[in-house]
């Protein structure tokens, strides 16, 4: 089925990707240069690159291609559910899980354990992410939240959109943060030095992290952070930027770091309104065991 947009004056010169991650609600950035890549995305009836620069009075019209049959095996793992419902499932997921299939990642993964659980999730990620609304990243620990249908997808992703999702995590910092409160405010991209990496560079993605210090140690420090926006790497970007990366992050810590399994950093509490009754739903989660020692031993080695 295709939808259709007609350029405004406010519009104009936008990179048309840029445009349509404002104007197709559920759809990514990534996606949407998939699509002007097979021709799905026309202006004015003709097919256009990513970086076409719209005018005012285009008309776009786009085809969303229908879900390809799933061919990911179900697998039976274990999952930590902490609610589910016919719309909705919240996850606690454990650090060292990758959430979706992908090179070096065919199996083992979380929508690998989903699939074997329920047979019911939503198709607008399309075969390599059904029901994934959002991400966590590989070695952070706790919650998401799984959409089993196209309508809770909708909800959910036009709530991650509008920002009312509401999203704490608890992390362990390297260095005693000067100041109990802060916000940070910088733009996230490519590293034009590593593209394996994410970088504060000018240009880059709106990204707002939110901090308040929970405990201080000697040369560790304690935070909560709340996500206002959700870039990719964000909070590990914006603690290494204000020269506090987390500890044990293989990606943005110092080399010599504690022996932990990747980042100190747990997806605490997940808030957001259930899609289709309206009711506002919030849940929290301790993090894993792996987190809470080494936090013990900060205490117990402060006295």
């Amino acid at each position: 089925m295709s939808e259709q947009y007609h350029v405004q004056e406010t519009d104009q010169s936008k990179r048309i990707d840029k445009l349509l991650t404002e104007v197709v609600e559920d759809a990514s950035r990534s996606q949407i240069q998939s699509w002007l890549k097979a021709d799905l995305v026309l202006v004015n009836g003709e097919a256009v690159k990513s970086n076409y620069k719209v005018q005012e009075e285009d008309v776009i019209t786009w085809s969303v291609p229908e879900p390809e049959p799933l061919e990911i095996t179900p697998e039976n793992i274990d999952l930590d559910i902490v609610y589910e419902d016919a719309d909705v499932i919240v996850v606690n997921k454990p650090s060292g899980m990758v959430i979706h299939p992908s090179a070096g990642h065919a199996s083992g993964t979380l929508v690998n354990a989903l699939l074997y659980h329920c047979d019911d999730l939503s198709g607008i990620n399309g075969v390599e992410r059904p029901g994934i609304v959002h991400r966590i990243d590989k070695d952070t620990s706790g919650l998401l939240m799984v959409a089993k249908n196209d309508l809770a997808h909708k909800s959910l992703a036009k709530q991650l959109s509008e920002k009312s999702v509401e999203r704490k995590y608890e992390a362990i910092a390297h260095g005693m943060i000067a100041h109990e409160y802060g916000t940070i405010d910088a733009p996230i991209g490519r590293d034009p030095k590593d593209r394996q990496r994410m970088a504060v560079v000018e240009g880059g993605r709106d990204a707002v992290t939110h901090f308040r210090v929970l405990r201080s140690f000697q040369d560790f420090t304690l935070v909560e952070c709340k996500l206002e926006t959700g870039r990719t790497h964000q909070i590990r970007v914006h603690m290494r930027y204000i020269n506090h990366p987390l500890v044990g992050d293989p990606k943005y810590g110092p080399r010599k770091t504690w022996g932990l399994d990747g980042q100190a950093l747990h997806a605490k509490l997940l808030g957001f309104e259930h899609p289709r009754t309206g009711e506002w739903m919030s849940f929290e989660v301790e993090p894993p065991e792996e987190f809470a020692s080494f936090l013990d031993f900060l205490e117990k080695r402060e006295g």
